[in-house]
């Protein structure tokens, strides 16, 4: 029996598998003559949506964590002296106002310590504490076999072609901004 359209939740693929969920896919209402850096631009976030989504779910439900959590920890990691909060709301690209709940409720689980920097008693620096160390040395490894596992179909020399031509597109990206500003 031959179906037109999407896959939904709980149908039957091509193999008599059930799907179990579905792929966020903005590339669908697509078409050869749309224009080709429309569609690169929706196969990179659908991509980067269903790597993001299955992160989420293994960080739930094998550390009952949220990446969130996970993203802030590992940015506190690459300052073993401490990262500001300021700068770590920065590195994550979102406001001191969402940054503080979450650092909040990471030193509350023992995860990170405030302590206030040397030269300026405004400035607080985050710090992992042993707990949170080893809590996120348990996670790295895994959240970097959840990616692999992901891209294991991926020819090696295209994975590699393909991580060039992304760097082409971040520099097309920045010189397009240095432009406008």
């Amino acid at each position: 029996m031959s179906r037109s359209g999407p896959i939904r939740i709980g149908q039957m693929d091509s193999d008599q598998n059930v799907v179990l969920q579905e792929a966020s896919d903005y590339e669908s209402g697509l078409n050869e003559d749309d224009r080709l850096d429309l569609r690169i631009w929706l196969r990179l976030l659908t991509c980067a949506n269903m790597i993001e989504r299955r992160v989420r779910q293994n960080l739930r439900s094998q550390f009952d964590t949220t990446l969130p959590r996970f993203d802030v920890l590992v940015q506190i990691d690459r300052a073993p002296e401490g990262q500001p909060m300021r700068e770590l709301s920065q590195r994550l690209m979102v406001t001191n106002g969402n940054i503080t709940p979450l650092v909040d409720r990471l030193e509350e689980d023992g995860l990170v310590i405030r302590e206030p920097s040397a030269d300026d008693r405004r400035v607080q620096h985050v710090k992992l504490t042993d707990l949170g160390k080893a809590s996120l040395n348990t996670m790295i490894p895994e959240n970097k076999r959840w990616v692999s596992d992901l891209m294991q179909h991926v020819d090696r020399n295209r994975a590699s072609d393909l991580y060039e031509l992304l760097g082409n597109l971040k520099e097309s990206i920045m010189l397009s901004e240095k432009k406008e500003s």
